[in-house]
């Protein structure tokens, strides 16, 4: 074995042990966590006008593509994500009002459930001085003054949201020139720019499946409820549209309020039947036919995206609950995709498992037609490549073999070489 081969390992040795690079990346994501958690009202915001631009940015690049001028296609993405903004936050903060003007009307009604189900207590053996105690918390008023205050909480992410519209501005402006940056950043690294690429498809590619899905549940779901009798169908609606982005508990958040309207206006019957029909209709697209369309997109264990859900919802406010996914992929994107040393997590956080025998685990190699056509260019050549590149040239050759010193004098045919 020559010296070089003998120094190599120890070369390759680690710096500091494996059990510290561990502890002082845990401590580093508690740091960033705390960081980005005193920071939740503007990183929240930015966070989601980066979700917007990176999903309706094709729209302008189609446009170029077919020959519209460059203002255009900016214009066209920014009306886009801000009309989508507008939409969402307008249509929540009507539907919420309704809602708040209508549940007064339904006092009587929830007497009169409270003082049936305390009947059936008193009949199963609870007294009735313990069920005073705990009727005497329950006010439907109190129910009145919890959602204004959630439509105070709505109306105060509406005041906050001017941070949001000026930093959408800025990123449309930078949306244009995002390629070619990303070419640049190709040149010498060509992981980092291959794994945002594929973080970009990723997140886009789940963003349209899940707002298509989530569209056809909101119109099913509406339609069903104003079949049943219930009030404000379209509000439920829009609540069952906007819960389809909250990964595992969005169902459950979007079932909720209309099952409990439903029991206050038709009584148990009108409660049963929402359930059955939220839970076929949800169920049945969100777990059998959605994941169809999404495919290898996410990639990430139902366990991790439960706790994702949780821990983005922690550091980053209740848009945490909306964006769980997105952030996921992209720290996944940074933290793995960008080394392919660290490739034998892959099958640890996806909901594959490992690959079967005869069949490799899916590589960012594997995967480079998918990110975008720029992914082939930026792969490095690698040293068996180039040397197969000198012996072909080699071959072709006349006269010596003498191996050439540069390509620029393999495509010289009057140089010759020294001595």
């Amino acid at each position: 074995m020559s010296q070089p081969d003998a120094a190599q390992p120890a070369a390759q040795r680690p710096l500091l042990p494996g059990p510290v690079v561990v502890v002082l990346g845990v401590a580093g994501a508690f740091v960033i966590a705390a960081g980005l958690q005193q920071a939740s009202s503007i990183v929240g915001p930015a966070l989601l006008g980066v979700l917007l631009v990176v999903t309706v940015a094709p729209a302008g690049s189609w446009l170029q593509r077919r020959g519209a001028p460059g203002w255009l296609a900016l214009l066209v993405v920014g009306a886009l994500s801000y009309g989508i903004l507008v939409a969402l936050v307008a249509s929540l903060v009507i539907s919420i009002e309704q809602l708040v003007l209508l549940l007064p009307s339904y006092q009587a009604e929830f007497l009169a459930l409270v003082g049936q189900g305390s009947a059936l207590l008193e009949r199963l053996g609870v007294t009735t001085d313990q069920l005073q105690s705990a009727l005497a918390a329950v006010d439907p008023n109190s129910v009145v003054g919890a959602l204004q205050s959630v439509l105070g909480s709505v109306t105060g992410v509406v005041s906050a949201s001017v941070f949001l519209l000026t930093a959408l501005f800025f990123l449309v402006l930078e949306a244009g020139s995002f390629g070619r940056r990303l070419d640049a950043v190709a040149t010498t690294r060509p992981g980092l720019a291959r794994a945002l690429r594929g973080f970009a498809a990723s997140t886009r590619q789940y963003m349209v499946v899940g707002t298509v899905f989530g569209l056809l549940v909101a119109v099913l779901d509406a339609a069903a409820l104003w079949v049943i009798g219930v009030p404000l169908p379209l509000l439920w609606g829009l609540l069952a549209f906007i819960t389809n982005y909250v990964p595992n508990i969005g169902f459950v958040l979007g079932l909720v309020p209309p099952a409990l309207l439903a029991l206050l206006d038709g009584g148990p019957s009108d409660a049963v039947a929402v359930v059955v029909v939220y839970c076929v209709l949800n169920v049945v697209i969100q777990s059998f036919v959605q994941p169809k369309f999404v495919g290898d997109a996410v990639g990430l264990s139902p366990a991790l995206s439960f706790l994702s859900l949780f821990v983005w919802t922690l550091v980053v406010g209740a848009l945490g609950a909306v964006l769980a996914i997105p952030l996921t992929l992209l720290v996944k994107a940074l933290l793995l995709d960008t080394d392919p040393s660290r490739e034998w997590l892959r099958p640890l956080l996806s909901d594959t498992g490992p690959a079967s025998h005869g069949t490799p685990v899916p590589s960012l190699r594997g995967h480079r037609p998918a990110v975008g056509a720029h992914a082939a260019h930026d792969a490095p050549a690698s040293p068996a490549d180039e040397r197969s590149d000198h012996r072909s040239d080699d071959d072709q050759q006349s006269g010596p073999a003498v191996a050439p010193t540069s390509g620029a004098q393999r495509r010289d045919p009057g140089h010759q070489p020294a001595g």
